[in-house]
C-alpha cells in the first residue's frame, strides 16, 4: 500500500508532532466486509502520520528531555507507579456476563434432560417431562445468577466454607421457589421425597457451577498463570533489545536528546513488561505503551516504517489485558516492515461505537520476493503471539469480545478486536 500523503500543514520531518485527533476517518482501512466492518467504518476526521518526536513519548510538544521538568515528571511517574495498588484478585462471582449466563443455562439444563431420558418410558414422556424441568430449571438458574451477580461484594467478604454453604443454600431456594409454583398450578406430583428432592437438586447443580467459577477465577490469577506471564513478559525480544540499545549508542554524539528518548522509552517498555500493572490495564495506556514501541523501531527503520494514529479518546477508559497492543504492533514491524526491502506503514486505530471499543492494527505486507526464505517461521511466530492476545481477551471479556485476524486486499495483514467499554 503506498504511503499516505502529508495531510495539509503537516509538521517537516523531526520537529514534534501534536497528538492525533480523536475521531478517526472512514476512508482508510478498507477490506473485505465482515461484522467489524460496519461498526469501523463509521468515524470522523483525517488521520494525521505522527512524526517520531511525537512517537517517542505519546504527547505533543515535552520539555527538552534531561530539562530539569522533565526529570522532575519521570521521577513522578515512578512514584505514580510505586503507589500503584495491585490488581483486585479476579472473583468467581463475577457471572454478569452474557457467556456465563449461557453456559450455565446449557449446563444445567443438558444434566437434567440427560437425567430425565434414563426414567421416561418414550419420546412423548421424555418430552412432556422435559418441559417441566425446563418450567423449573430457566427461572431458578437465572435467579440464582442474578443472586450471585448482584451481591457478588458480599460473597467475596465470606469464608471459603461461608460461601459454599451460601451458594448451595442459594441454590436449594432457587429451586424451591419455581418447583412449588409448579406444584400448586397443579402441573407436577411431588415425589416421596417431599421437598427435599428440588433443594437437593439446586444444592447439587449450584455447587456444580460454583466449582466452575472458581476454576475460571483460579485461571485469571498470576499465581496459575506463570508460563502464560512469561511467555508475555519475552514478547519484547532480546535482539529488539540490543537494536535500542545500538541505536541509542549510534545518536549519542549526533543527537544526544534523541538518545535519551529511545533509552527512557526503552526503559517504560521493559517496566511495563517485566513489573507489569496486573493483568488487565486501559487501552489508553496500552496506545502510550505502543506508540514507545514504535518510536523505538522508528529510529532503526528511519523512513521505512510509516505509522499512522487514528485514536479516538472515547475508548481510553476500555479494560482490556496488559499488553495486548505492544506484541500486535511488534508483529506488523516484524513480519510486515522488516522484511520489506522498501518498508511499510503500520496503523493504529480506535474507535467507540455503541458501547463497544474497536482497535484495529493494521500492517502492508512485503512482497513475496523479499519473504519467501522466512515465510514458515513468520506465519508461526505470528501465530503464537495472536493466539495468546486472543486467549487472554476471551479469560477477560468472554463472549462479549470479538478477535479477527488475517490478510485483506493482498497486500495487508489486519488485526481487529472489540471490547465491551466498562470500566467496573
Amino acid at each position: 500500500m503506498p504511503d499516505l500523503p502529508d495531510p495539509p500543514g503537516a509538521r517537516p520531518a523531526g520537529v514534534p508532532a501534536p497528538r492525533p485527533s480523536a475521531a478517526p476517518r472512514d476512508d482508510v482501512d478498507v477490506g473485505p466486509t465482515t461484522w467489524l466492518d460496519d461498526l469501523l467504518a463509521q468515524g470522523g476526521d483525517a488521520t494525521s502520520p505522527i512524526g517520531l518526536a511525537g512517537l517517542s513519548t505519546g504527547h505533543g510538544q515535552l520539555d527538552p528531555p534531561g530539562s530539569p521538568s522533565s526529570r522532575q515528571a519521570a521521577r513522578a511517574d515512578d512514584r505514580a507507579l510505586s503507589r500503584k495498588a495491585a490488581p483486585a484478585t479476579p472473583s468467581a462471582f463475577d457471572v454478569c456476563q452474557a457467556g456465563i449466563v449461557l453456559r450455565a443455562l446449557l449446563a444445567v439444563h443438558g444434566v437434567l434432560l440427560l437425567g430425565l431420558a434414563h426414567v421416561a418410558v418414550g419420546w412423548v414422556d421424555w418430552l412432556a417431562r422435559s418441559a417441566l424441568a425446563v418450567a423449573i430449571a430457566l427461572p431458578a438458574t437465572l435467579m440464582w445468577l442474578a443472586l450471585v451477580c448482584a451481591a457478588r461484594s458480599r460473597w467475596d467478604r465470606l469464608a471459603p466454607m461461608g460461601q459454599w454453604a451460601a451458594m448451595c443454600g442459594l441454590g436449594a431456594v432457587c429451586a424451591l421457589l419455581p418447583w412449588a409454583l409448579i406444584v400448586q398450578l397443579g402441573l407436577l406430583q411431588p415425589s416421596g421425597l417431599g421437598l427435599l428432592a428440588p433443594l437437593a437438586t439446586g444444592a447439587a447443580l449450584a455447587a456444580t457451577l460454583f466449582q466452575g467459577l472458581l476454576l475460571r477465577a483460579r485461571l485469571r490469577l498470576p499465581a496459575t498463570t506463570v508460563a502464560r506471564l512469561a511467555e508475555l513478559q519475552s514478547r519484547i525480544r532480546p535482539h529488539f533489545l540490543f537494536n535500542a540499545l545500538n541505536s541509542a549508542i549510534a545518536l549519542v554524539r549526533v543527537d544526544p536528546a534523541k538518545a535519551e528518548d529511545v533509552l527512557e522509552d526503552l526503559s517504560e517498555l521493559f517496566r511495563a513488561a517485566l513489573v507489569g500493572s496486573g493483568d488487565q490495564t486501559t487501552l489508553g495506556e496500552e496506545v502510550e505503551l505502543a506508540r514507545r514501541y514504535l518510536a523505538i523501531e522508528q529510529v532503526r527503520f528511519g523512513k521505512r516504517l510509516q505509522v499512522v494514529w487514528q485514536l479516538d479518546a472515547a475508548t481510553d477508559a476500555a479494560r482490556v489485558p496488559s499488553l495486548l497492543l505492544q506484541p500486535l504492533v511488534e508483529n506488523a514491524v516484524k513480519h510486515g516492515i522488516e522484511p520489506a526491502a522498501e518498508g511499510g506503514t503500520v496503523h493504529v486505530r480506535t474507535q467507540l461505537h455503541k458501547g463497544q471499543a474497536l482497535i484495529s492494527v493494521t500492517n502492508t505486507l512485503p512482497p513475496a520476493a523479499d519473504t519467501r526464505a522466512s515465510a514458515g517461521s513468520r506465519s508461526k511466530g505470528q501465530g503464537m503471539a495472536l493466539r495468546n492476545v486472543r486467549e487472554r481477551l476471551m479469560l477477560l471479556h468472554d463472549l462479549t469480545m470479538r478477535f479477527e485476524a488475517g490478510i485483506v486486499a493482498s497486500d495487508r495483514y489486519r488485526v481487529r478486536i472489540a471490547v465491551p467499554l466498562h470500566t467496573d
